[in-house]
């Protein structure tokens, strides 16, 4: 960050008073810029047996497969922008059921919710951001492609809670590999 959003003037980095974190902060009006992580919010929308996923149409991971899923949009509930995404992404339409995966992902400055929903129709189609999008089997899912760690996860622990009898809340952390650049 370079200027300030509120007057226009620099910014610069430093400690405000009372913090204990360096912060952008004006040096004309004092205004403190916070820079907090940002919500990726998705789901996992299921229909008998399968997931449904979505192709990348878009970087990074242009592609690759991937739970439905993106950014939350001010004045939205996190179910509502799960919604809002799997609509948007796999033309999906569902209910949105219980909050299955949250996790941090603080090398990107993102956290990651991924709610259980059951798909209403399967009537889907790739929107914008996808090349197409497929429901799989545990069985057929291309481990290989999958884009993001947190789907890959998200993923696992699905299908071992599907084999458990039970679906409960997973919480974790998903720190940067060697192979991430």
């Amino acid at each position: 960050m370079k200027f300030c959003s509120v007057c226009g003037h620099v910014v610069s980095l430093r400690v405000p008073p009372g913090d204990n974190r360096e912060r952008f902060v004006c040096d004309n009006c004092n205004t403190i810029h916070y820079l907090n992580p940002r919500n990726v919010v998705g789901t996992v929308p299921v229909w008998d047996n399968k997931v449904l996923l979505c192709r990348r149409a878009i970087e990074p991971r242009y592609g690759y497969w991937t739970l439905p899923a993106g950014f939350m949009e001010i004045g939205e509930t996190t179910a509502e922008a799960a919604a809002r995404e799997t609509l948007e992404e796999a033309g999906a339409r569902v209910e949105v059921q219980t909050l299955f995966t949250l996790l941090n992902v603080p090398h990107v400055h993102q956290v990651h919710l991924f709610y259980l929903a059951r798909l209403l129709d399967i009537d889907v189609q790739a929107g914008e951001e996808s090349l197409e999008v497929r429901l799989f089997d545990e069985a057929d899912i291309p481990w290989d492609e999958i884009a993001f760690p947190t789907v890959g996860q998200t993923l696992r622990f699905f299908f071992a809670d599907r084999v458990a009898g039970g679906f409960g809340l997973h919480t974790g952390d998903i720190f940067r590999s060697l192979h991430d650049g």
